[in-house]
């Protein structure tokens, strides 16, 4: 890209809508529809010209936004949304050039990684995606993101709302699941457009958004990145298609991953929770004739979720499993490119800022559900994994994958040394079984799969 993202460290640079937590679908569907129509500043059955909506237009987002629909989120707004974003600027479809050049640098990619990892090559086929492509292609996997968390807050703020403020919004009241659907769709059309004009491969979130096995370039975006780097446009193509291609080797060959990760972001929606006392202590204040006071409330984020302890302990997860994703691959792909190629420690850093701080994937998750896809642990992660590929070897450093009780914890990245050398955090000074060869790990595997039920499991049964 050409401009740095912002400071993960410096909120004043963050967006407003990055600051103020995740979106609230009945904020925006009153402040549309029930504090302009209720005498407010504007008059939806004025002339478009007198600053207010005509009749027509207000009755079209009407039907669009509560359409029915399957889920929590209306999805075709959602398409439809991020559809007209990509196209306020050039997405030309990729050209034969570009295509020959993405399938020879995922060809050369897999062929480096081939001589510093065990895991296999995870691609079955190399693909070059337009910015309108992505969208459409990873739709089906952000259903899987997005979903529980919307279906949370929906039925969270159904439960929550007072009678004094289901009075004051009247009819629209029983269309609330509908029209939270439509502004969840909406929302996330506009983040995905945008996050569309980003990324720059189908991993570059640290999620397996593309179909398995997929190996997903999208040319313009990794031409933007490479803008003001000092590097060639081929090396900038050839670095992204490693990392590309190391994050299919993970999410092909570690069949629990996808589904860990998924995981903890369900078990952060599923802590969503509003606070009841403050909502009913606001509302108690509000005058029902003044609907600028209703609007006012809304804007301070009357219905806006509170952090739980549950979802504190799910970002956790979820931020450890990235930092470890994004680790390995770092490690991998540097050991790959060690001696061939020399702009490999300079795209290596310019990488490793982006993700630090929260890249393409931080501000829409920030702004639409509260939820941030941020490896904040990258360097320890990938330290630890270089520590233990050092002392034991690459296939020892890869075997870590083959169970989640043996993957390093958030306390293991504290010490990413102790933990190459065999002390787990937390285990009180002992040590953990060095896997110096398949009948260790094979072992150590075994010792865990026996212990009784409940030992050292996560909470989800994986």
């Amino acid at each position: 890209m050409a401009t740095d993202p912002p400071r993960p460290d410096d909120e004043d640079d963050k967006p407003d809508d990055a600051k103020s937590g995740p979106v609230n679908p009945l904020e925006q569907m009153l402040s549309a529809f029930g504090a302009s129509g209720a005498g407010g500043g504007s008059n939806p059955l004025g002339a478009a010209g007198a600053g207010g909506l005509d009749l027509a237009t207000l009755f079209s987002q009407m039907q669009q936004w509560l359409a029915p629909h399957d889920g929590a989120v209306n999805w075709n707004l959602a398409g439809q949304t991020a559809r007209q974003v990509v196209a306020q600027q050039p997405d030309p479809s990729p050209g034969a050039s570009q295509e020959s050049a993405v399938r020879d640098a995922v060809r050369l990619a897999d062929h480096w990684l081939d001589d510093v990892t065990d895991l296999p090559s995870g691609v079955s086929v190399a693909a070059v995606w337009s910015r309108a492509q992505w969208v459409e292609q990873t739709k089906p996997v952000w259903a899987k993101v997005v979903e529980p968390v919307a279906e949370h807050v929906v039925a969270a703020m159904g439960q929550a709302m007072p009678a004094e403020l289901k009075q004051m919004a009247g009819p629209l009241v029983g269309l609330l699941g509908q029209a939270g659907g439509a502004m969840f769709g909406h929302q996330l059309g506009q983040a995905l457009g945008a996050l569309a004009g980003e990324v720059v491969s189908g991993s570059d979130v640290g999620l397996p958004l593309a179909p398995a096995g997929t190996a997903a370039l999208l040319p313009v975006n990794v031409a933007a990145f490479g803008e003001g780097l000092g590097q060639e446009p081929s090396d900038v193509l050839l670095y992204i298609a490693l990392r590309e291609c190391a994050h299919q080797r993970l999410f092909v060959h570690v069949p629990w991953l996808p589904a860990h990760l998924f995981g903890a972001v369900d078990a952060y929606a599923r802590g969503t929770r509003l606070d009841l006392s403050a909502i009913e202590e606001t509302v108690r204040g509000i005058d029902p004739a003044n609907p600028a006071a209703l609007q006012a409330a809304l804007s301070e984020g009357l219905f806006e979720p509170r952090s739980t302890p549950e979802q504190e302990v799910a970002l956790e997860r979820l931020e450890t499993l990235l930092a470890l994703v994004e680790g390995w691959v770092d490690e991998v792909v540097s050991q790959a490119t060690a001696d061939r190629m020399p702009s490999a420690t300079a795209l290596r850093e310019a990488v490793r800022r982006r993700r630090a701080s929260g890249g393409p994937a931080e501000q829409t998750f920030a702004s639409l559900v509260g939820l941030e896809l941020r490896p904040r642990r990258l360097r320890d992660a990938a330290t630890l994994w270089g520590a233990l590929r050092d002392r034991e070897g690459p296939a020892a450093r890869d075997r870590v994958w083959g169970h989640p009780d043996l993957l390093p914890t958030s306390a293991d990245l504290d010490d990413p040394l102790g933990f190459a050398h065999g002390e787990r955090a937390g285990s009180g000074g002992t040590t953990a079984p060095e896997l110096r060869s398949d009948a260790d790990f094979d072992a150590a595997l075994r010792d865990l799969l026996d212990r009784p039920d409940g030992d050292a499991r996560p909470e989800d049964g994986s």
